[in-house]
């Protein structure tokens, strides 16, 4: 910036744009730390207050992270394509040597997909509810709970809710046991003729911020799959994805 100006932004929104604008000009990279507020103040000639200001911008916004005691830091973006439909061919799952669905996608794309499973009951949350043919309000239903990770990094919570009677049929579902992961059993129960998914964005909840490890000013993605079978639909999937860890990509066929 210079004394010269005629921008009517205020100095952190200023001040936050130009430390953007170098972050994005690669002048400073994924983890590398950002000058300290004195040197942000010195450089702009803006109080302490205001360099604060705009370094809370960044950090609001996702650009970079604070670390308690060490400094900011530029963040480090790990993300992976989902590609819409293609993630959901029979060949991934269900072929000869058959994987789940995430572990398969993130490999292609050359990062390391990890996770942590558990299933328990609970009540039929609404929207399972609204979903499930064979679930009735208060009804109890299996939710099997994952979070996982790409090299190392949580990047989205997957809980899969089905009806006591989907549970009873196959223990493997509810065990999480078998190749080509959870559309692999439910198939076995059932062939999927059709998946669905709703795809909303938003800010995180308390609890979904702290089990996902989010950083402050980082949206999700809350995608509501539905996997419909021969008998009906079967699985209902609430996804809850950090926004800086996924593009969406779909590609298909125009309709007639």
């Amino acid at each position: 910036m210079t004394d010269e100006t005629t921008d009517a932004r205020p100095m952190q929104v200023r001040v936050a744009d130009d430390l953007r604008n170098a972050i994005r000009r690669g002048e400073m990279g994924p983890g590398d730390k950002l000058p300290t507020l004195a040197v942000i103040a010195e450089r702009y000639r803006v109080s302490e207050m205001v360099a604060r200001r705009a370094v809370e911008l960044l950090r609001q916004e996702g650009s970079v992270i604070s670390r308690r005691g060490s400094g900011t830091y530029v963040r480090e973006v790990i993300s992976v394509r989902r590609y819409g439909i293609e993630r959901y061919s029979r060949s991934v799952w269900g072929g000869a040597q058959p994987q789940p669905i995430l572990k398969a996608e993130g490999a292609q794309q050359g990062k390391n997909v990890g996770q942590t499973s558990g299933t328990e009951q609970v009540t039929a949350p609404s929207f399972v509810v609204e979903r499930l043919p064979d679930v009735e309000e208060g009804d109890l239903v299996y939710a099997r709970k994952r979070v996982t990770t790409l090299d190392g990094v949580i990047n989205q919570s997957a809980d899969s809710y089905f009806s006591l009677n989907t549970g009873e049929r196959s223990p493997a579902i509810v065990a999480g046991e078998g190749p080509g992961g959870h559309i692999a059993r439910i198939n076995a129960l059932s062939p999927v003729l059709e998946i669905q998914e709703e795809v909303t964005t938003r800010m995180p909840n308390g609890p979904e911020a702290a089990r996902l490890e989010i950083p402050q000013g980082t949206p999700v993605f809350e995608v509501i799959r539905t996997y419909h079978c021969e008998e009906g639909p079967l699985d209902v999937t609430k996804f809850v994805i950090r926004g800086d860890m996924a593009a969406f990509d779909y590609r298909f066929p125009v309709p007639d």
